[in-house]
């Protein structure tokens, strides 16, 4: 306000010549309610300053208005001319808006000067058409249900700003009236008859006219649909009602369309709703379309359908999900039977056990009786089998007949054939059950066929008896010798080895003991001669098959292994100092014997005489390894005796009775005697053979009082002496 004040009080100080200034303003102007956009309000001009500066682009213009508005502009028309016109933004209303509105327009130049004044705007009032209420100033959709009585429909309604506000009434026509409807002054609308929506029109398009005093007029139309009600039952349109379908269609397979139609529907969609009433999970029904699809597997080969390959439906159609008319119709599929089924087994790997003197001929597998297939109709349920092939079972095995699955042996299992233990006795049969229709659906089997080996051949010792020599002197643990046995049965199997009898005494209850592997006897304990010479033993031989015995005959080899023992042990004897050279003292006579030699080979010899020691009284056997050429008579005794010239060994002529018998005679006067006492003592066994007699040596200790040893320790044992086996004729005794 304080601006604006300021502003009048510069322009009053300028020149009326000289300042820039609006012409033919302030003024008032009058505008007709309703006016369009562009509706010249008033007319004015402007007057430049001296300077001739322009006026501002934008100038002049509406600064201010009372009461606020948009409802009017300045537009230039020429030079300085310019126009108050209507901008459209608001409608110019005489009856609901202001009548009056005061416009200030500026105007300024380049140098600065500017003008204002106002503009008064008058609205006037103007005679208007009638104007339809609401949605009926652009048309109304009008319903009658179908078989309705005549009567009411609905009130058209129209308004007059004049006539309205003076109450004065408004007039209503129709324009090209139809027989079926009429129209009151006041606008009442009436139906003058009962419309059937299936037999006559549905829809009536009415144009209604309503006219004011003043004779302006308005119109609108309507649209009287005639409302469908559900009066009519649904009809089934589709003709088909037995389907044939083949089995294992996919879920969600269409099978068949059902299609009905609703006389209430009729130029419209349908709005029909399908359903299967029957209980059956094979299929479902699309409930708008009416189509049919598979829900679940159809097997032709399985369960009821195996019996009876018939599916009966009832499908319901109905106009509503509730109440309505409704219409059912029975509709039958008929399922037949595809070759889905491969032939198969109860299983397709057979291992068979076939004993290898089967004969030729031999049914080994019968594969009909296990293969089957599941389809329920020939050709489709039928199969056969192919030729047999596999590693090894050409010319062994024969499918008979040919495509029966029948497999026989036709060739040689001998498990001990090289041929048939080149493949290892195991053969592989390969064989495919396939069907007669198409597709041919094939599975192989396979048949492992294994020779079970038989008893064909005994377990057999490779000696019918067995003998060994074993010498008395072995020790524990000598191998004394090997049995074996075999099988020419294959797969061999070990065979175990044992002593079932023989082979004991009283006190070793075994003497031996044979390795169960291998059949090596050895030595438990050492052996005798003189107690048992012979041993004979039976051998158990034992494979997983059969069981054979054997003799085995153990000779125990004699050794010089026993020590001459003789009578007495021990002797005391007193001999006179003058007792003659020869005399038998005493007539003492030492009797030796020995398990393993004979008297024969016995030589008697008395040691020389050592003070404080006994006498050793030797025995010693000559073992005779050659012919004795020579003959001589034994000083001593008196007896005769053989020997060698080359080896010096000698023997008696006649052990046995030509014993010497020496006198015993004890001279006058003796004074001194000897005691002599023999000993016989076991030596350690030898193994060393000497022709074909045995050696050992006994001692005799003399327990006299002058005894000695020869060089040697006391009371042990020598080795022989080699003078007693190397010298060539005997000598005399040397005497006392």
């Amino acid at each position: 306000m304080q601006e604006a004040i300021l502003l009048l009080v510069l322009l009053g100080a300028m020149s009326k010549a000289e300042a820039l200034h609006l012409i033919h303003l302030p003024a008032t102007s009058n505008v007709a309610e309703n006016s369009p956009p562009e509706t010249s309000v008033h007319k004015f001009s402007v007057n430049l300053s001296t300077s001739l500066s322009p006026v501002i682009p934008g100038f002049p213009m509406i600064i201010n208005s009372n009461p606020l508005t948009e409802a009017f502009r300045v537009n230039l028309l020429s030079g300085t001319d310019f126009e108050v016109v209507t901008s459209g933004k608001e409608q110019l209303d005489f009856e609901t808006g202001p009548k009056i509105f005061d416009l200030q327009i500026y105007i300024k130049d380049d140098v600065g000067v500017t003008d204002l004044q106002v503009l008064t705007v008058q609205v006037t009032d103007v005679n208007e058409p009638p104007q339809f209420l609401g949605n009926l100033a652009k048309g109304l959709s009008l319903y009658i249900v179908e078989g309705a009585n005549p009567g009411f429909i609905y009130q058209v309604e129209a308004f007059d700003p004049e006539d309205t506000s003076r109450n004065t009434p408004l007039s209503y026509f129709m324009i090209s009236p139809i027989k079926s409807f009429i129209m009151s002054a006041n606008g009442t609308l009436f139906s003058t008859t009962e419309f059937d929506f299936e037999a006559g029109d549905n829809s009536y398009h009415l144009t209604v006219e309503v006219r004011d005093s003043q004779g302006l007029r308005a119109s609108t139309y309507l649209e009287v649909n005639i409302a469908n009600i559900n009066d009519e039952t649904p009809r089934f349109t589709s003709p088909t009602r037995r389907y044939v379908i083949p089995e294992e269609l996919g879920l969600g397979s269409f099978v068949a369309n059902i299609t009905a139609e609703d006389p209430d529907d009729k130029g419209s969609t349908s709005s029909l709703l399908y359903s299967i009433t029957t209980v059956s999970g094979y299929f479902m029904i699309n409930q708008l379309t009416g189509s049919i699809q598979v829900a679940h597997r159809i097997d032709r080969d399985a369960g009821e359908l195996r019996h009876n390959p018939t599916i009966s439906l009832e499908v319901l159609v109905k106009d509503r999900p509730f109440g309505g008319q409704e219409n059912r119709m029975q509709i039958t599929f008929m399922v037949e039977d595809i070759n889905d089924n491969p032939a198969t087994c109860t299983k397709f790997t057979f291992s068979i056990m076939v004993p290898e003197r089967a004969a030729k001929g031999t049914s080994l597998l019968d594969l009909s009786m296990v293969c089957f297939d599941d389809d329920s109709k020939a050709p489709n349920s039928q199969f056969n089998f192919t030729t047999p092939s596999g590693v090894g079972s050409s010319g062994r095995f024969l499918q008979d007949p040919a495509g029966s699955g029948k497999i026989v042996l036709i060739g040689d299992l001998d498990y001990e054939n090289s041929s048939n233990l080149a493949v290892g006795n195991k053969y592989t049969v390969t064989i495919q059950v396939q069907d007669v229709a198409p597709p041919y659906y094939k599975n192989n089997i396979y048949i492992y066929v294994l020779t079970s080996p038989e008893n064909e051949f005994p377990l057999v010792f490779d000696q019918p008896s067995y003998v060994f020599d074993l010498s008395e002197l072995s020790p524990a643990r000598t191998r004394v010798g090997q049995v074996r046995a075999t099988d020419k049965d294959f797969p061999q199997s070990s065979v175990v080895y044992s002593l079932s009898t023989g082979g004991a005494s009283l006190h070793h209850p075994n003497i031996f003991w044979i390795n169960p592997k291998t059949g090596e006897l050895q030595l438990v304990t050492k052996v005798d001669y003189e107690t048992t010479p012979i041993y004979i033993l039976r051998i158990q031989a034992t494979n997983s098959e059969d069981t054979r015995s054997v003799t085995v005959t153990i000779n125990i080899l004699e050794k010089n292994d026993e020590k001459p023992v003789c009578i007495p042990n021990s002797y005391f004897l007193a001999i006179p100092v003058d007792l003659k050279v020869g005399t038998n003292i005493q007539n003492f006579k030492l009797q030796c014997t020995d398990r393993d030699s004979s008297p024969r080979s016995f030589r008697y010899s008395i040691g020389p005489e050592m003070k404080n020691t006994k006498r050793e009284v030797v025995v010693e056997e000559i073992q005779m390894s050659t012919a004795f050429d020579g003959e001589a008579v034994d000083p001593v005794t008196g007896a005769k005796y053989e020997f060698n010239s080359k080896t010096g060994a000698r023997k008696w002529k006649y052990p046995l009775t030509q014993i010497p018998k020496w006198k015993a005679s004890r001279p006058q006067g003796a004074a001194q005697s000897r005691a002599v006492s023999a000993e016989g003592t076991g030596p350690p066994r030898s193994t060393t053979k000497e022709g074909d007699g045995l050696s050992g040596k006994i001692q005799a200790e003399d327990t006299g009082s002058g005894a000695r040893n020869q060089p040697g320790k006391p009371g042990t044992q020598k080795d022989r002496n080699p003078a007693l086996t190397s010298r060539s004729s005997p000598k005399p005794h040397p005497g006392k």
